[in-house]
């Protein structure tokens, strides 16, 4: 258990809670014809940067343990950093340093799942976004487990690939797929079996989160699991038909199974067989890891006739959970996030979002942890997401997220509340220019509620955010001139930004115990530190500094 806060006897709060609001995918914006969060009519949020102590923080790369400052910061990262008030080497980082030490390969789960298709003359399947996104996995990874798998003696290998067009561009798939099977293929020419064996995009099979849409694993599980499902001859001719027949950009494509006769799949799991979920990234892998794992007791879907499989995961997914049981690489050990030393210091907290975020304000913010650090003292509020095309309904559930904290400010239950508005990182997601300018409308709109709530509390309100994503929705070149897609049209651009985010401090009863200018050039670690003295208490040492300069 941590020690209590030390007080800040300087500084006495304010009668109201603080307020953290974080704004997924909104930052500013590199370029004025991409940046739907400049394009919006945002007036609550433009008056509140024009009229309040404002600056931008870092929230990619290095800022947020990312393995460079050419890596777009995520949700998860940043959340990371924000509750936890520093830096961890994250995720992309620890598994690239891994694979490219062979440190991975020489551990006992790999050598494990080695020896299990050896000893059984087995197929290892390999699950996961093929890609080079690094939010969730990379392609590299990928490669480096079929050449080690090829090394070590394995005669039949089976990929299952997931296509992004999210944390990259739109309809980039070939240019994934064409190294991949040249690979394979190269590898088969030597006397061995790998092959693709079923694939789909992102966002119809495999990777939900949050239990907002079981039936999408239920489809990557039949697809990957059992071969049911549409057959094609190969993967390019899968994504070149798909593509055609329906229209839809990567994360959309509808799965398929590879056969060669048109009635039995390549690559249906079988006892014996071993698995891996190459991903390294926890939400969007826990609940597949679940079918996988879970016993009798599952009920999100039938599995039907389930193989008996050895399965392992890129990663340690929930550390509480201890899910998977079998993992690859150590995630990051990250402790002392500011929730505990707001629960050791008996500071009242709520955590508000709906589904799609819901994680990243409880168990990310809270260091990867799933549960409370104590029940007196926290409290979570969870929304349930719609299950549509986010650019269908764009305003998402900004409505309801307000309405749970305007009541919470008002009731004077609560010292700190943080709540996650996932509209422009969802909604940015979809490339559609105009759903953005929409979902940033209806935030703002929010926006103005919860701060005129905390005026009448006498609070204080600090909006940021973990990355940037609406600001940047088409894609440009290295001079700045914005690409054309195949129709001559700009092409749209799906992906996280590598911009920086806001962060304001409204504080109305403000009596200038702190200058009007923020600190410049820190990240969004620097959240916690910021939250933590606006609370009246001294941030712990070893934390980034926050972004107020005290008089």
């Amino acid at each position: 258990m941590l020690n209590a806060l030390e007080k800040n006897s300087k500084f006495n709060p304010r009668r109201g809670p603080v307020v953290l609001a974080i704004l997924d995918g909104v930052g500013f914006g590199k370029y004025a014809d991409g940046d739907a969060v400049a394009k919006a009519n945002t007036p609550v949020l433009d008056a509140l940067m024009a009229e309040n102590p404002t600056t931008s923080l870092k929230a990619h790369g290095t800022a947020v343990g990312m393995p460079s400052d050419a890596d777009m910061g995520n949700s998860e990262v940043g959340h990371n950093a924000i509750g936890s008030g520093r830096v961890f080497s994250q995720g992309a980082k620890l598994v690239g340093e891994a694979v490219a030490s062979g440190k991975l390969f020489e551990g006992e789960v790999w050598k494990k799942l080695i020896a299990n298709v050896k000893e059984k003359n087995s197929a290892l399947h390999l699950i996961g976004l093929v890609s080079d996104g690094n939010v969730h996995s990379h392609i590299d990874h990928l490669f480096a487990m079929i050449d080690n798998a090829a090394k070590a003696g394995v005669n039949t290998v089976r990929v299952h690939a997931l296509f992004d067009g999210r944390d990259v561009p739109e309809t980039s798939a070939m240019d994934y797929l064409n190294p991949l099977e040249a690979k394979l293929a190269e590898i088969s020419a030597s006397g061995k079996d790998y092959r693709i064996a079923s694939g789909g995009g992102r966002m119809v099979i495999t990777m939900d989160r949050y239990g907002a849409d079981w039936d999408m694993v239920k489809r990557g599980w039949e697809t990957h699991v059992h071969g049911n499902g549409e057959f094609f001859k190969s993967a390019t001719e899968a994504v070149t038909a798909l593509r055609e027949r329906t229209g839809a950009i990567d994360q959309d494509l509808p799965a398929f199974v590879i056969s060669d006769d048109g009635k039995n799949p390549v690559g249906a799991m079988k006892d014996g067989d071993s698995v891996v979920l190459f991903n390294f990234r926890g939400d969007r892998a826990l609940e597949l890891t679940a079918a996988f794992e879970s016993g009798d007791d599952f009920d999100k879907f039938d599995r039907g006739v389930r193989p008996d499989v050895m399965y392992a995961g890129m990663m340690e997914y929930d550390g509480d959970l201890h899910a998977p049981k079998l993992y690859l690489v150590n995630p990051p050990e990250i402790t002392e996030t500011m929730d505990e030393y707001l629960c050791a210091t008996k500071v009242k907290q709520l955590a508000v979002s709906e589904t799609q975020k819901y994680g990243h304000v409880t168990y990310f913010f809270n260091g990867n942890r799933s549960g409370k650090f104590d029940e007196l003292y926290d409290e979570y509020v969870e929304i349930r997401s719609d299950v549509v095309p986010f650019e269908q309904r764009p305003w998402m559930k900004c409505a309801e997220i307000t309405d749970a904290v305007v009541e919470a400010i008002a009731s004077g239950k609560y010292d700190m509340i943080r709540l996650n508005y996932p509209n422009g990182d969802m909604v940015g997601h979809t490339g559609s220019m105009e759903a953005v300018l929409v979902a940033m409308g209806a935030l703002d709109l929010c926006l103005g509620r919860i701060k005129e709530a905390v005026k009448a509390a006498g609070g204080v309100l600090v909006i940021s955010a973990d990355h940037g994503n609406a600001d940047d929705m088409l894609e440009h070149d290295k001079k700045g001139n914005v690409k054309l897609d195949a129709n001559g049209v700009p092409a749209r651009k799906t992906s996280h930004s590598l911009n920086p985010v806001p962060c304001i401090i409204y504080d109305p009863e403000n009596k200038g115990e702190y200058s009007a200018e923020l600190k410049e050039g820190l990240g969004i670690s620097s959240l916690a530190a910021t939250c933590i003295e606006l609370l009246g208490y001294k941030a712990p040492a070893n934390y980034d500094p926050s972004v107020l300069n005290w008089k």
